[in-house]
């Protein structure tokens, strides 16, 4: 590690995301990717068995969040599992102690330095990584995900999280307009807390005299510079290296390192039926890849400011995933089922805010009575009997169920 990268400085004087380890003793944080019913989704297709070993790294660590997650997650399933972080940032990686410490856990290590040095610093397999925030402010992305796919386990998966190009639109004209404003220090002896507050005191003078014609100020959609204090308005506009992704440049990226996504999360963010309903718009739609199709959603969103999806070696992506059948345990995140029932009603639909589009999901009137029924233990085949259907009239109910939770990130599948 260079001893004045301006990355690493950032992040000892601004370690992002602000966090009080305090807060840990009332709530846990938890987010996507890396939520653990999330996770087994959409890298092990539901199957992965808890009570096996289970070995993660989250690269990138920042102040914690995904592997204070993941951790507590794999505690309380009781199984014996070992979280391992890693980051550039000392500071960052002390809030991320002390989190832990709050909470007790035993099955997470710390270790300070570059991801690119991965495997002297920790070595592999994992059979999970996380690395969310980071590869988009790295010289070189490719080297950065070749040397996480370097300790990837042949079975494992990632969980990553890139910069949206089209819903950070403004972000890279404040920055091109900072560099000129408030430039960075030169020299890595005046890149001091006192330069970094009067470039973001500059920053901030900036952001109240743009124009209402200023593409900043007219996305609606970025708030870090305001919801994470001067820690977000750096990140955001003030970073040393820093570029944003569209569908596509992410599929290569993967590529590249012998990997393919088996998912993006919301999935109705990149389903382009989410935003069209003329039939003559949504019939081209059916003779389109997956991907063709997230990336036609972008698009259409406009509005994604990052990305958040899971990755596994191609060869394995196909069989990934986890699909509705018999055997599959659908599992409900952040919902009680029967309560969610309750308010619907038969033949409801299930709408959402998708950050200024309003989705909505019609379900047919069975619908209400499966999602009434998912516990989190009984299989699709358990509730089809409960209902008296055969499997094909429990799949045609079960599909727009699906569709709208799933899509939504709030319905996974678990394999027993």
């Amino acid at each position: 590690m260079p001893p004045s990268d301006p990355v690493r400085d950032q992040y000892e004087d601004l370690p992002y995301p602000p966090r009080d380890p305090a807060d840990e003793a009332r709530r846990l944080i938890t987010g996507s990717p890396s939520h653990l019913d999330e996770l087994n989704h959409y890298v092990f297709a539901g199957a992965r068995d808890l009570a096996r070993p289970f070995r993660a790294l989250v690269a990138g660590g920042g102040t914690g969040d995904a592997a204070i997650m993941l951790a507590q997650q794999l505690a309380d399933r009781g199984g014996p599992a070992e979280v391992v972080y890693l980051d550039l940032s000392a500071a960052s990686r002390a809030i991320a102690e002390k989190r832990a410490q709050v909470r007790g856990l035993a099955n997470l290590s710390f270790h300070t330095g570059s991801l690119l040095d991965v495997a002297a610093i920790a070595p592999g397999p994992f059979d999970y990584i996380d690395c969310c925030g980071v590869l988009h402010h790295l010289d070189d992305p490719a080297a950065g995900l070749a040397a996480l796919t370097g300790v990837l386990a042949p079975a494992g998966g990632m969980g990553l999280m890139l910069y949206g190009a089209l819903g950070r639109t403004g972000v890279y004209d404040m920055q091109e307009m900072l560099r000129r404003l408030a430039p960075a220090a030169p020299d890595a002896e005046d890149r001091t807390a006192e330069n970094r507050a009067g470039r973001i005191a500059r920053a901030r003078r900036l952001i109240a005299a743009l124009p209402p014609t200023n593409r900043f100020r007219r996305n609606p959609f970025l708030s870090d510079h305001v919801d994470a204090g001067d820690a977000g308005l750096y990140d955001l506009l003030l970073h040393a290296r820093d570029r944003a992704y569209r569908v596509p440049e992410i599929v290569d990226l993967l590529a590249g390192a012998g990997l393919a996504p088996t998912g993006f999360v919301e999935p109705a963010r990149y389903d382009p039926a989410t935003y069209l309903s003329a039939p003559a718009l949504l019939k081209p739609l059916a003779g389109m890849g997956w991907l063709d199709r997230a990336a036609l959603a972008e698009l259409l969103a406009g509005n994604l400011r990052s990305h958040a999806f899971y990755a596994v070696p191609a060869a394995r992506a196909a069989a990934a995933v986890a699909r509705p059948d018999p055997s599959a345990v659908p599992v409900l995140r952040d919902m009680d089922g029967p309560a969610a029932a309750k308010g619907l009603g038969a033949g409801g639909a299930i709408t959402a805010d998708l950050d200024g589009v309003a989705a909505r999901f019609p379900l047919p009137a069975r619908a209400t009575a499966i999602l009434a029924r998912i516990d989190g233990r009984r299989s699709l085949a358990d509730i089809a009997a409960d209902l008296g259907l055969d499997w094909s009239a429990f799949a045609k109910a079960f599909a727009p169920l699906y569709r709208a939770l799933n899509g939504l990130n709030k319905l996974y599948l678990r394999r027993d």
